[in-house]
């Protein structure tokens, strides 16, 4: 469960030739496009238009078990905001996020950047940019890894945040499951069919329901998990947003596989919440 880097990687050797008259100038060039380059973190997804609707941040995992799903994730998003026209721009760590830094978006997305590791000026201006309702904030399934984690203590503030809950457990063997929509009048919930099935994933278990104290949108109905498994928690949200914050934010736990992306219910939650917490007008699906 832990967060997980990948290692460097190296070079094949080039084939000894006659070099050409013009060969320095052109590794020259290289060279110079190549550390140009690598001064920013930010990869960018464009519109079809010049100017965007909007501007989204997505922190991404980078890496470990949860590449494959960051990886369809981005594919999956850069075709949205190309029919939508809305950029959305790509970090992987938080090196980068300050206030100016935030102020560019509307909308935060954690692709199952886990809440730890953070720097504290990426904290302070998180915190700020949620309470102040600067901008809108969507987190997927490892965005609730709160504990003590490779080294880092638990983040109060985003505890808090998630509605004061402490992972306690995840079902390794993996379970399929029925979720059940609570609130169908929510934006977010828009047309997701009621339960819709979602195969082969973690589900993971807090030390408490934050039903106490966050707005529950839908539920895993845990007598329905196949295989059966021990690891339960009774009352058990999935999919939430906090209104105690100004920030339109949700969170939904699922999020561990790519196959999600084949799962319409999963896409039509996602794609109502990025509108909706980015303050936007949904449009018709294509």
């Amino acid at each position: 469960m832990g967060f997980y880097l990948h290692g460097n990687t190296t070079r094949p050797d080039y084939m000894q030739q006659k070099p050409h008259p013009y060969l320095p100038l052109y590794r020259a060039a290289c060279l110079f496009i190549a550390a140009f380059l690598c001064m920013t973190t930010i990869s960018t997804a464009a519109p079809r238009h010049s100017k965007p609707k909007f501007r989204v941040i997505a922190l991404a995992e980078p890496g470990g078990i949860h590449q494959p799903f960051v990886d369809a994730a981005k594919i999956w998003l850069n075709k949205l905001a190309t029919e939508n026209d809305f950029t959305v721009d790509y970090i992987q760590n938080t090196d980068p996020i300050n206030d100016a830094f935030l102020s560019k978006y509307k909308l935060f997305i954690q692709l199952n950047y886990p809440p730890y590791n953070w720097t504290p000026t990426a904290q302070g201006a998180f915190i700020r940019y949620i309470e102040k309702g600067k901008g809108g904030w969507i987190g997927f399934h490892h965005a609730t890894l709160l504990g003590e984690f490779d080294g880092f203590q638990i983040w109060p503030w985003y505890s808090n945040f998630m509605g004061g809950i402490r992972f306690t457990g995840y079902i390794p063997t993996f379970a399929d499951g029925m979720v059940t929509v609570e609130d169908p009048s929510h934006p977010t919930m828009k047309g997701v069919p009621s339960p819709f099935l979602v195969k082969h994933e973690e589900w993971y278990t807090w030390d408490k329901s934050p039903r106490l104290n966050v707005h529950v949108l839908a539920s895993v109905d845990e007598s329905t998990y196949r295989p059966d498994t021990k690891t339960k928690m009774g009352d058990h949200p999935v999919v939430w947003t906090n209104e105690h914050y100004r920030a339109r934010n949700i969170y939904i736990f699922m999020g561990h596989h790519p196959d999600l992306f084949e799962n319409p219910a999963f896409t039509t939650i996602f794609r109502n919440s990025i509108f909706w917490a980015a303050h936007q007008k949904n449009a018709p699906r294509p």
